[in-house]
């Protein structure tokens, strides 16, 4: 844009050059919040944030990004949506969670389990293992 045309130029003369009241342009010199972080405001990121900008370490890549375990107190609620969705099996009149057809790789000893389940899973902490039993249920490797 040619500098006869700016807003500036042409507002020259004015009290607040297109900005309304006094003052409401007055404020925040160099912008407001990050701005100017790569530009004028460098120095003061290189003094007091020097890790700002860039990357630190490595993540390596994960091939599943869904959780491969499960609590043993997440069972009946789990079992509860399998009846919504009308997916649920019975073996020896006991409802049968196959956590390994779920992709669910490790079943783990946290929570506290009431009723009695068929836990298929391919991995199982003896907690876990443990307390399925105490409840009156099984569990087995797939």
């Amino acid at each position: 844009m040619p500098t006869r045309l700016r807003k500036q130029r042409k507002m020259r003369g004015t009290r607040t050059v297109g900005y309304g009241q006094i003052g409401q342009h007055r404020k925040h010199p160099g912008g407001r919040g990050k701005a100017g972080r790569h530009k004028h405001k460098w120095s003061w990121v290189t003094t007091y944030e020097p890790d700002y900008f860039g990357s630190r370490g490595f993540r390596p890549p994960s091939p599943n990004k869904e959780r491969s375990w499960l609590n043993v107190g997440d069972l009946e609620g789990l079992q509860a949506k399998l009846l919504r969705m009308k997916e649920g099996e019975m073996q020896d009149g006991l409802p049968v969670l196959n956590l390994a057809k779920m992709g669910v790789g490790k079943l783990l000893g946290a929570g506290k389990v009431e009723k009695p389940f068929v836990v298929v899973v391919s991995k199982f902490t003896d907690q876990a293992k443990a307390k399925v039993e105490a409840a009156g249920g099984k569990v087995k490797e797939a």
